[in-house]
């Protein structure tokens, strides 16, 4: 017989649950969005900072360039996480992909919620200032598919250059092992199942046995 409870569809829920874990980061809790490139992480977050009352949403897109696809933690350490741990305003430069030059600043408030969504969100050098990591649950090769379905022929070789590189930095630097909740996306919505690491967080959001499937 399985004893496995039926998803929740509670949403708002999950949102109270994360705003009543411990601040991470200066005054913030920061939480961690993770997964392959293509694993729908952008739609994910926004939903969720939705529910959230607006929180912020930074995507590591922001801050990687054509030359540092992921060799940006220095950068990211100096312009988000030592202002927000002194309880001050984040200023970064996001990066113009198209232009291929640094945009304005842009600045970033401490609010108490602020989520860091892109491929790299989980790394070790930023798991300690998280509150909480969630990891895309979408095998890399489906979600590259639908990358490069979403992007069209033209970034071809692009694609190629960052396969190659997303394979590199995963095996060199993995986040799944270290996520609080996994996260799938189906038909319905999401479920929500236990990450490899939440029985290692005392403030975790899910509890093993816990689903969660929000409106599509």
């Amino acid at each position: 017989m399985n004893s496995t409870p039926p998803p929740e569809t509670d949403l708002p829920e999950l949102a109270v649950r994360i705003s009543e874990l411990t601040p991470s980061c200066g005054p913030v809790r920061l939480v961690g969005v993770d997964g392959h490139a293509g694993s729908g992480k952008s739609t994910f977050a926004a939903r969720l900072a939705a529910e959230l009352g607006g929180a912020p949403v930074l995507h590591l897109d922001d801050l990687a360039t054509h030359e540092e696809f992921f060799d940006w933690t220095d950068r990211f350490r100096r312009q988000v996480l030592d202002p927000f741990e002194r309880g001050g305003a984040a200023r970064y430069d996001p990066y113009d992909w198209n232009l291929r030059r640094f945009g304005a600043a842009r600045v970033l408030e401490p609010a108490p919620v602020v989520l860091i969504e892109g491929v790299g969100a989980g790394r070790r050098a930023l798991r300690p200032s998280l509150a909480l990591l969630l990891w895309m649950e979408l095998d890399a090769e489906a979600s590259w598919v639908r990358g490069r379905q979403r992007d069209g022929i033209g970034l071809s070789a692009f694609w190629d250059d960052w396969t190659e590189a997303e394979i590199r930095h995963f095996t060199e630097d993995p986040s799944r092992p270290f996520a609080d909740t996994l996260v799938r996306q189906g038909r319905e919505g999401y479920e929500w199942l236990p990450g490899p690491d939440s029985a290692a967080r005392a403030n975790r959001v899910i509890t093993e046995g816990d689903e969660l499937t929000p409106p599509h």
